[in-house]
């Protein structure tokens, strides 16, 4: 991984607009090759992290949660690859998906729920949890 993010890093936000902005000024930091695994309940801003840093990037919002597709490429310099496990329910799934094509490393891939499939992403990647969901506060780790 290249990115220039230090890790760990663990932060409280009170507001949508502070988490988005966060998410906003790491996804610079991010580079062709970098994989972010995002996990948290439900409800937790993990497609809001994905569409604030696609929109830091790309300049436009044209991120939608591929929950039912699994898989998501959103066209730009560099292409981000947006992946959610969330009903992934075997190994074989995967395989017939297609899924590890997404890194192979052209791209920056962001993966929700990527505990569901663990063997799939490289060991090195950065893991951000995301705690709270509703109008509570989050907190966001990244190792």
């Amino acid at each position: 991984m290249a990115s220039r993010f230090a890790v760990p890093h663990e932060e409280t936000f009170s507001t949508l607009d502070a988490f988005e902005s966060f998410a906003r000024s790491f996804s610079h930091s991010l580079v062709t090759g970098d994989v972010v695994a995002l996990s948290g309940e439900l409800g937790a801003g993990k497609t809001t992290f994905v569409r604030s840093a696609v929109r830091a990037r790309h300049g436009e919002d044209q991120t939608s949660s591929p929950t039912f597709t699994f898989w998501h490429r959103y066209h730009g310099e560099p292409p981000i690859d947006h992946l959610d496990l969330y009903r992934v329910e075997n190994e074989r799934e995967l395989t017939e998906l297609g899924l590890e094509d997404a890194f192979a490393g052209d791209s920056i891939v962001f993966v929700e729920w990527w505990t569901n499939a663990p063997h799939l992403l490289p060991a090195r990647r950065y893991e951000v949890t995301i705690t709270g969901a509703g109008d509570s506060p989050r907190t966001l780790r990244i190792a």
